[in-house]
């Protein structure tokens, strides 16, 4: 798995740090932002304020009434002041917490399994280290943090605990109380990345022949390039998709990201690493320098600076020429040839199990005429191809409290 040098920063203190916070709170990391943001006018804030506002009070309506209006405002960009609150019912959060209002705090009072808050208690000073949040061990940040995930590793004993997770749930901490954080993260994991954290990720992989796919419609050279020297698209895409970009993004384009994200879905993730992957190896040039496997890799892990503004990343992904049809088409193909997969490891396995069965032939010993056994094994290589057949929804419902289906 390969890992991006962006997400050192979680894992590292080797950035500079600086002696006070930027405006969202670092003091390092490649997420840290110096350069001031150019501001809407007053009346523009307030008035976009406002809509949302009206919008978020009159929720049931617009869901499923005038979603597309609530896209595209997520599209645009949340106001800062309203995102905490647009998150927690764009993600279906109001909804669970509605119906558990006491099972957060039940949650804490439970132990939990022992191995898995061990392995909590050992990840959750690796999350955004920079910030002023997380920065010592006594900090509101890890406390809180290791709460949502023990709280969730009992409420999903499915799941329990995958470090991937980690970083998403101290990405919603900086944003929400962390009761509404959790709920939150509950709707994220258990349905925009359904099953994406279950031993053997199989719905990563599934995912991954998509993302194959719609390169091969959106950008075919740099697919023919990916093809020719055996980038395997595990080996770049599971952070973006595991941490849901948590790792990878300026912090800027991250906030813008997850606007779209947690409205439309997973389609999301495709489309921001659709647009990375094509920007960063467009050029025959870049792709000339990079003649092989290890080379294509080093430059996936560090696209240029402006591929990852927000705008541009925003602007490219409305620009790419998919439809909701294409990425069901893919999904069905996936679909076919893990299908086609299951069944050839199964005949194989099947002609494995009869061939390798104990053939005897009696006969004589020439010595003492005692029944003496040949014994004849044949070894037949099964294939490789894993049972991945967990294939999760593809639609949208648009009418739907919670949008966050699977693409």
């Amino acid at each position: 798995m390969a890992t991006s040098p962006r997400s050192v920063d979680t894992i590292s203190l080797c950035s500079t740090v600086s002696s006070c916070p930027d405006r969202n709170g670092f003091y390092g990391g490649f997420q840290r932002t110096d350069k001031p943001k150019e501001p809407l006018s007053k009346a523009q804030i307030i008035a976009r304020e406002k809509k949302w506002l009206y919008m978020i009070d009159n929720w049931s309506l617009y869901m499923s009434k005038n979603y597309k209006k609530i896209r595209d405002r997520c599209r645009k960009g949340i106001p800062k002041s309203v995102r905490p609150r647009a998150w927690f019912y764009l993600s279906g959060a109001y909804l669970l917490k509605k119906k558990n209002p006491n099972i957060y705090k039940e949650l804490l009072e439970k132990p939990g399994n022992a191995h898995i808050i061990e392995e909590i208690k050992k990840d959750k000073h690796r999350q955004f280290p920079f910030h002023e949040m997380f920065l010592d061990e006594d900090k509101v940040g890890q406390i809180e943090l290791f709460n949502v995930l023990k709280a969730y590793s009992i409420y999903n004993p499915k799941v329990g605990f995958c470090q991937a997770q980690a970083p998403i749930a101290a990405f919603l901490l900086m944003h929400l109380p962390a009761e509404d954080a959790f709920w939150v993260f509950v709707s994220v994991c258990d349905v925009y990345l359904e099953d994406y954290f279950i031993s053997g990720l199989e719905v990563l992989q599934n995912d991954a022949g998509i993302l194959e796919g719609l390169l091969k419609k959106t950008c075919p050279p740099v697919y023919r390039h990916l093809q020719k020297h055996k980038v395997e698209p595990l080996l770049y895409m599971t952070d973006w998709f595991l941490c849901a970009m948590t790792r990878t993004l300026p912090w800027e384009t991250l906030l813008r990201v997850w606007d779209c994200f947690l409205a439309e879905g997973i389609r999301v993730i495709f489309k921001v690493a659709l647009v990375i992957l094509g920007a960063t190896l467009n050029r025959h040039k870049v792709r000339k320098q990079c003649n092989g496997l290890c080379e294509t890799l080093e430059v996936l892990r560090n696209p240029p600076e402006h591929v990852l503004d927000e705008d541009f990343i925003i602007n490219n992904m409305q620009r790419l020429n998919l439809r909701v049809e294409d990425f069901q088409i893919e999904h069905t193909r996936q679909k076919a040839r893990r299908a086609k997969q299951k069944a050839q490891e199964a005949t194989a396995a099947q002609n494995n199990s009869n061939t390798n069965t104990f053939s005897r032939s009696r006969g004589s010993s020439p010595t003492n005429g005692s029944t003496s056994g040949n014994i004849t094994v044949v070894n037949v290589n099964v294939g490789d191809g894993a049972d991945l057949d967990t294939i999760a929804p593809i639609s949208i419902k648009n009418g739907s409290s919670n949008s966050g289906h699977r693409p």
